[in-house]
């Protein structure tokens, strides 16, 4: 779907290529990422404080205000960063926000790990292992730096550079274009084993993820709405899932149902 073109690389450009060569971690699968982990949480700060400056298009539901549910929220993300499988669980912030529109059925993580969640897909989700799926999947493309690969392959290396450089215009063409992204298929498929992989220690039914695109399926499936990307297919998405659980040896089967309609109650209209 994106572009593969890239821009010719700059000194500065080619410096940043090497730099992120030497920060890998070994054996991660990640690949060649052109920024850095600080470059990542750096260009992940902006995007958020851009979010958060626009009230009117992104209306965040108030922590103070919305307590029960940000504490609820936070506990099922310590229950996915506790599990010992996050790579980069202490150098991300993982921070949480709430984005109150109860029509769109959509989850976001920018580089870096600042992680936003519609009301709407709140409110589709039966249960926290369901969403612990969903939030592990979120999670898992911040903690693989899916974001970065795939904004670099969309907008050339050098408008991520001058977001870091502080062009405003750069970082709202790169905020409309990260939240509305659709990754390639082998990054889905990579997001949705390290969901399961996250939930594996834990006592959520380690597959919860497939519970949205069941869901899905269940109500005719027509046109899948934005959540996660209609690649592969969610049919396929659902069996691997599965399989992964089983692959993994998981034992967790725990959905929590009263409790995530509770804190679901608590939302707001």
């Amino acid at each position: 779907m994106f572009s593969l073109r890239f821009k010719f690389f700059s000194a500065v450009s080619l410096a940043i290529f090497l730099a992120a060569c030497g920060n890998m971690k070994g054996g991660s699968g990640k690949g060649i990422n052109l920024f850095t982990i600080q470059q990542d949480k750096e260009l992940g700060a902006q995007v958020a404080a851009e979010i958060e400056n626009n009230p009117q298009q992104y209306p965040i539901l108030d922590s103070a205000q919305n307590k029960a549910v940000y504490q609820y929220l936070y506990k099922v993300r310590d229950k996915i960063l506790n599990s010992g499988n996050v790579d980069y669980k202490t150098e991300f912030p993982w921070r949480l926000r709430v984005i109150k529109d109860d029509t769109t059925l959509n989850a976001f993580c920018t580089p870096g790990g600042y992680i936003y969640i519609y009301t709407g897909i709140l409110k589709f989700l039966d249960n926290e292992s369901q969403f612990a799926g969903v939030l592990g999947h979120e999670m898992g493309h911040a903690d693989m730096r899916h974001s970065t690969r795939q904004m670099t392959q969309m907008f050339g290396v050098q408008i991520l550079l001058d977001v870091l450089a502080g062009d405003r215009a750069a970082l709202k063409q790169v905020t409309g274009g990260l939240i509305g992204l659709k990754f390639s298929r082998g990054h889905e498929t990579e997001a949705d084993e390290r969901s399961v992989l996250y939930l594996c220690p834990t006592d959520y039914d380690a597959a919860g993820g497939a519970g949205f695109f069941e869901k899905i399926q269940n109500m005719g499936g027509g046109r899948p709405p934005e959540f996660l990307s209609t690649h592969p297919d969610p049919g396929n998405r659902i069996e691997d899932f599965k399989a992964t659980k089983e692959r993994l040896g998981c034992k967790g089967d725990k959905t929590f149902e009263t409790e995530y309609k509770a804190m679901v109650s608590k939302l707001p209209n």
